[in-house]
């Protein structure tokens, strides 16, 4: 499966009103979690040029590390929509998540960011690959991501731009950093 996406900043104004624009068009919330995400690089690779992505997860007793490969003009389109194969290991529970920086750092990865962030997941009932996300990311700001699972790319980018134009986003900035590099420019 590829995970195709993209991200849009809102404002606390544009907070709510997207939220009942969700609730109209049958999108239901289905969670609303803190998430600590850790961000590492190889030593002898720059992830932040690369825009490759390895972490690990913390969210309410669930822990994972996920991998995301570089970006090229392939996976990166020029309206800023995001098409990559996500690589997720489950851990057995969030205790594991200090054992995987661990094991993370004893192979010799490079820590470069910590981003929390509250996020609230919506999901149509007729729409199970859509998945949309408001997401408070602590001392950054507020942003919306519409992210489609599928097999073929070209597809759901299509998809993905409907679910925008039918929530009446697509006036909104778009934001093509991840939160790992909007968090390190506050440093």
């Amino acid at each position: 499966m590829i995970e195709v996406e993209r991200k849009r900043q809102i404002s606390s104004t544009d907070e709510p009103v997207i939220r009942s624009r969700l609730t109209e068009a049958n999108y239901h919330a289905t969670s609303t979690m803190v998430e600590v995400d850790t961000y590492y690089s190889r030593p002898d690779v720059d992830f932040l040029q690369t825009v490759e992505c390895l972490r690990v997860r913390q969210s309410d007793g669930f822990a994972e590390i996920t991998y995301k490969p570089a970006s090229t003009a392939t996976t990166h389109s020029a309206a800023d929509i995001i098409a990559k194969q996500e690589t997720n290991l489950i851990l057995r529970d969030a205790a594991d998540a200090e054992t995987a920086h661990q094991f993370l750092t004893n192979l010799g990865m490079v820590f470069l960011a910590r981003v929390e962030k509250v996020r609230t997941t919506y999901r149509n009932p007729t729409s199970p690959d859509i998945t949309v996300t408001v997401d408070a990311v602590t001392d950054v700001g507020m942003f919306i991501e519409t992210e489609i699972n599928a097999t073929d790319p070209d597809t759901a980018t299509v998809l993905l731009e409907a679910t925008e134009q039918q929530l009446k986003v697509t006036g909104l900035p778009v934001i093509s950093l991840p939160y790992r590099d909007l968090v390190l420019q506050l440093n």
